[in-house]
């Protein structure tokens, strides 16, 4: 029997279909033709006042797909980077001539891409092992180094070293400049803050999440030191795991973002993203992650801001119907059967954002479900966010009625014994 403690709020946060207004860690994420965003273990890189984001394709055999952006919170799909290419894991962008190229891992290789443009027509160039020892390895990182002017290839090895490689003018993977030992590491991202060179690592355990950890040095030739991890050991990285930083230089401020993967257990479609502005101390050669449920940053200033005013609805003016009858914000307490009923929903007719206020103790045991005014069959909040439970406040966007009509049903689900807390 599945105990739970009643949601406590109901809050709307409006947005319309192709203008995403927050970016929501876990959330399903759209672009502006209002689909999924498809670019997994990807990384970003700036020219002009466009961000472009390349990444693996779930749904397509890991061809490289690309998105571009003005403002990190809507993308636009600029399609598959390249025809026939597929395996093609963790892709990443970097511009060592007057080329574009993609570089990623393909058989446990350096698979290597080049076009003459930005976006679109990639070719094949080279496939390698790494040197100088012929490395296979499994994981793609890069990193741009102003002070040099140098890409660097970061991989993780399958023999356990995490290996940061220069990538030559003409585009191919030079000498080794250090690498990182002593772990079984990878998914390496790197980026430097305060006269520091910060190299975030996930641990090795398949498609589940674990506490991500950063190193720290004052060269990219090393030693690297540290070890601390990046969130709250229990959080497991908020249940992602790293796969690039990215730095917003703003008039106001620098902010150095976490971009994550939400992996499902099969690296699928299932899988969303996790950004977060990290909290850079160089005194104390640490990175902490600042998790916020929905927030965003002003590319310009480089200024990050939460969501603040929005409609909320209480439970307690809420229907509660118990297998036993029905009442009205009564008990606190939901079961396998009992659901809770909001009415007058306002809605846009578009994409919006609502938040709903819940946890549970165990969310592979237990979840929460929502049913939208006369649908038939529910639909785990797991399935719009794979946050939820395992934090308050769990933000998905879903399409309402327009006008005061809707009515937004809950209910839990799961094992004898699995707490579902709704608070």
């Amino acid at each position: 029997m599945l105990y739970s403690t009643l949601l406590a709020l109901l809050q709307a946060a409006t947005g319309v279909l192709a203008a995403n207004s927050w970016i929501a860690p876990g959330a399903v994420w759209y672009d502006t033709d209002g689909k999924k965003i498809d670019a997994h273990g990807g990384g970003i890189v700036k020219r002009g006042d466009t961000f472009y984001w390349v990444g693996q394709s779930a749904s397509n055999s890991e061809t490289p797909m690309m998105y571009s952006s003005t403002d990190l919170l809507n993308w636009k799909n600029l399609g598959q980077q390249a025809s026939g290419v597929t395996g093609l894991w963790r892709p990443k962008i970097a511009k060592p001539n007057g080329s574009f190229w993609l570089y990623g891992q393909q058989d446990r290789y350096v698979l290597s891409l080049k076009s003459t443009d930005q976006a679109g027509n990639y070719k094949t160039v080279n496939k390698v092992h790494l040197p100088p020892s012929d490395y296979s390895y499994s994981d793609t990182g890069m990193f741009y180094d102003e002070a040099s002017t140098t890409w660097y290839l970061l991989t993780s090895a399958d023999h356990n070293t995490v290996q940061i490689n220069k990538i030559n003018s003409d585009g191919t993977v030079g000498a080794r400049s250090s690498v990182l030992t002593g772990g079984a590491y990878e998914a390496p991202g790197l980026f430097f803050a305060n006269g520091l060179y910060f190299l975030i690592v996930s641990g090795k355990t398949g498609w589940r999440a674990n506490p991500n950890k950063v190193f720290t040095s004052t060269s990219l030739s090393g030693p690297w030191t540290g070890g601390s991890d990046i969130a709250p050991a229990a959080q497991n990285t908020y249940g992602s795991q790293n796969t690039f930083e990215l730095t917003v230089q703003g008039s106001k401020q620098t902010t150095y973002i976490y971009m994550g993967d939400a992996w499902d257990s099969k690296g699928s479609t299932g899988s969303n993203y996790v950004w977060l502005p990290m909290a850079v101390d160089a005194g104390k050669k640490s990175v902490t992650l600042q998790y916020h449920a929905m927030w965003k940053v002003d590319v310009n200033t480089g200024e990050v801001s939460y969501p603040s005013g929005s409609k909320r609805y209480a439970a307690e003016e809420a229907v509660v119907r118990k297998r036993d009858g029905v009442g009205k914000g009564a008990g606190n307490k939901l079961r396998t059967g009992d659901e809770i009923t909001f009415h007058n929903v306002t809605g846009t007719g578009a994409l919006q954002w609502l938040a709903f206020h819940y946890t549970v103790n165990n969310p592979e045991a237990g979840q929460a479900y929502i049913t939208i005014n006369d649908e038939v069959y529910p639909t785990n909040l797991s399935d719009h966010n794979s946050r939820a439970g395992y934090h308050s406040q769990v933000p998905v966007q879903l399409v309402l009625d327009p006008g005061h009509v809707n009515t937004v049903r809950i209910g839990a689900t799961g094992s004898s014994g699995k707490f579902c807390h709704l608070v």
